[in-house]
């Protein structure tokens, strides 16, 4: 059982530490709100997704889904669309600490959240190709926590991204380097989606 708790918690540590548009988003969301408990819609949805992901990766079900090329089409398309977006809306983005200005509302949070979480082809193939392979090896208890313990490494991980955030913002009082992180955010993004673009050009033409 120990060996079963090691290895989820290496393994989606593993996962959940390259730079991404969903750890951007979240360490973003961190520095740019006012409080930090105005970051929590963004680190709630993040680990509800991956939640989610886990628990359909290890059950089997999301290899169903991911053997449908028209989904798999489908899940890139909206995927990259929502990330261009996002890429726009991070750029332009200026930090709560500028007068006159308002945070990403919980509602913007929460559906970027959900694009960079669900939409994000990458986290999705890691998530079933990765995580939900290591679990069949394991059965009963021993998969179980094995279970938790990623789903445990991804919800402490998104809260110490958002806390992070939040401090550099803090330290950040003339907003210039919130503005700067931003920018390259959205740059971090955009080349995501490029990545994206690419895969999805793959796809079509198979």
């Amino acid at each position: 059982m120990i060996q079963a708790i090691i290895h989820g918690l290496i393994l989606a540590l593993g996962l959940i530490l390259p730079l991404g548009a969903q750890n951007v988003f979240i360490f973003n969301q961190g520095a740019n709100q006012k409080k930090l408990i105005s970051a929590l819609p963004v680190v709630i949805t993040a680990g509800l997704c991956d939640t989610f992901l886990i628990v359909i990766a290890i059950l089997g079900v999301s290899l169903i889904l991911m053997s449908l090329p028209i989904l798999q089409i489908s899940i890139y398309t909206v995927g990259l669309l929502f990330l261009l977006y996002m890429a726009w809306s991070l750029w332009n983005e200026k930090p709560a600490s500028l007068k006159n200005y308002e945070s990403m509302s919980a509602k913007k949070q929460i559906g970027f959240a959900l694009s960079v979480s669900l939409l994000n082809p990458h986290a999705i193939m890691d998530t079933i190709g990765v995580i939900g392979t290591s679990a069949s090896i394991y059965s009963g208890t021993e998969k179980l926590v094995f279970s938790l313990s990623t789903i445990i490494v991804s919800w402490l991980w998104f809260v110490l991204l958002a806390v992070l955030g939040k401090v550099m913002g803090s330290i950040d009082k003339t907003g210039k380097y919130i503005i700067m992180l931003n920018k390259i955010s959205s740059i971090i993004v955009i080349i995501v989606s490029l990545v994206i673009l690419k895969n999805l050009i793959e796809l079509i033409s198979q």
